[in-house]
């Protein structure tokens, strides 16, 4: 069986995920994490050209958004692409991040504030609510 190479892995995965936003199926989608900056900067030419190919938008994280959503150590410290149509959608990831950020700043961010900010990520990256109360429900590793 041929072996396939992380870059070209990863690089399919981006181009499905950009494939599902053009088509609507997804409003918001993460490419996945890279380790360091130097290894996500990497895949960004090849990330432009299907953003170009798809009519789609990419957003360059390096301050990721850690939720209940998912294990903290999946994003903790990594670096990645978002991928996009609207500019309404990065607007509201980007408020989303803000306003965690302030209620844990403040001392509000209490377990039910917690799981709404959890719930709304889920949405905007377009999970249904089954989906996201099982990543919800299966999350040991939270912040």
């Amino acid at each position: 069986m041929k072996r396939i190479d992380h870059f070209s892995y990863e690089l399919g995965a981006a181009d499905c995920f950009c494939e599902m936003v053009r088509a609507g199926v997804k409003k918001l989608a993460l490419a996945h994490p890279c380790d360091t900056k130097a290894e996500r900067d990497a895949f960004l030419p090849e990330f432009e050209k299907l953003c170009g190919e798809y009519g789609v938008k990419m957003y360059v994280e390096d301050d990721p958004f850690l939720s209940d959503l998912f294990p903290i150590s999946m994003n903790k410290g990594k670096f990645n692409a978002i991928f996009y149509q609207e500019d309404s959608v990065l607007e509201e990831y980007l408020s989303l991040k803000a306003e965690k950020r302030l209620a844990w700043e403040t001392g509000s961010y209490t377990p039910e504030k917690r799981r709404d900010i959890a719930w709304r990520y889920g949405k905007l990256l377009s999970y249904t609510d089954e989906g996201i109360e099982r990543l919800l429900a299966g999350n040991q590793e939270k912040e």
